[in-house]
């Protein structure tokens, strides 16, 4: 399976960001205020958002291109740099005028994050812009055939209801597997993707459910309510400590987590959507799809910040776990 993935083509669409780190050490508090003074040692920019899932499949070996609108400005200009450092297709990648690159800075002191600081742009795309969007990706998808397309929904304006439903059309027009993570503002707009992928306090919200319960009873019922509303093949919520769950068709289960030593969980839901639609493609095995993707999610929340998986690593994690 492993070795198949690098015969795949996979495309992401949506909120692409920057994150940027600040290292630095903490010895005294602020004269000036109640707060920590941080030496600043060395900065650090890392892919993050849409373009961290784009890293995650280039790490297993996909062939990667990002589709998207970004700010024309010196943090998009950095991160297009950090993009085809890593192999990713940029060509697709729209500039824009009047938006700005989505980055996150954060301020770490003593391994920790001490401060973040936001600056984006939030208004959805302009009908110009969401034209322009769309001819990418229907040129994207008639010159290169991709096998997978993600979208990676930020609430940042990217993937507004028209492109959501035009570039999901052109994906079922030709046959390719979709996926999103969805977020609140979007819930209910991706109708009929093939693996809908949202964590449980996100299904809680959109469906309006105050119950605590989450067995696998209870779970079946939330996936025929989204079934209703979004006529998708696969439904995987992810459960954070308590493992994930999915159902395709009349095939449903539980897969419980495994131990970990938790560092960080940024950038956790963006390797876990990854790795399960990448395996997914390979396989057409929703129920192998969610034991690796849970083992991958894991794994990269030992490490500090957004990181890609390793596929050694996740392979040797995969040899041994899944038995």
């Amino acid at each position: 399976m492993f070795g198949q993935f690098e015969r795949l083509k996979a495309g992401v669409i949506g909120d692409m960001m920057l994150d940027t780190y600040l290292w630095g050490h903490v010895e005294r508090i602020s004269p000036e205020a109640p707060v920590p003074v941080v030496a600043l040692e060395r900065t650090e920019y890392r892919i993050g958002g849409a373009g961290n899932v784009a890293l995650n499949l280039a790490s297993l070996g996909a062939r990667v291109d990002v589709l998207s609108v970004m700010g024309k400005d010196a943090d998009g200009q950095t991160l297009v740099g950090l993009l085809g450092e890593k192999g990713i297709g940029t060509g697709r990648l729209l500039r824009s005028e009047s938006r700005i690159t989505t980055s996150k800075a954060r301020v770490m002191g003593r391994n920790q994050q001490m401060l973040r600081l936001d600056s984006e742009t939030t208004r959805d795309l302009g009908a110009a812009e969401e034209d322009a969007l769309l001819e990418e990706v229907r040129h994207y998808i008639e010159t290169e055939g991709p096998q997978l397309m993600i979208f990676e929904d930020y609430n940042k304006g990217v993937l507004t209801p028209r492109v959501i439903r035009e570039a999901l059309a052109l994906c079922r027009h030709h046959g390719i597997i979709t996926a999103v993570d969805p977020k609140r503002k979007n819930f209910f707009s991706y109708e009929g993707v093939t693996i809908f992928k949202p964590n449980l306090k996100e299904v809680r919200e959109g469906l309006n459910i105050l119950a605590e319960d989450i067995g696998l009873p209870a779970l079946r019922r939330i996936h025929e309510q989204l079934a209703e509303r979004l006529r998708h093949e696969i439904s995987f919520i992810t459960l954070s400590e308590k493992g994930a769950f999915f159902q395709s068709g009349e095939q449903a289960a539980l897969i419980p987590s495994h131990m970990r030593n938790i560092a960080d969980v940024s950038g956790a839901g963006d390797t876990v959507i990854a790795v399960a639609t990448l395996v997914y493609a390979a396989t057409r095995d929703a129920h192998l799809m969610v034991e690796v993707a849970n083992i991958a999610g894991g794994l990269v929340c030992e490490e500090v910040g957004t990181a890609a998986i390793s596929k050694e690593r996740l392979l040797e994690e995969c040899g041994r776990l899944l038995r």
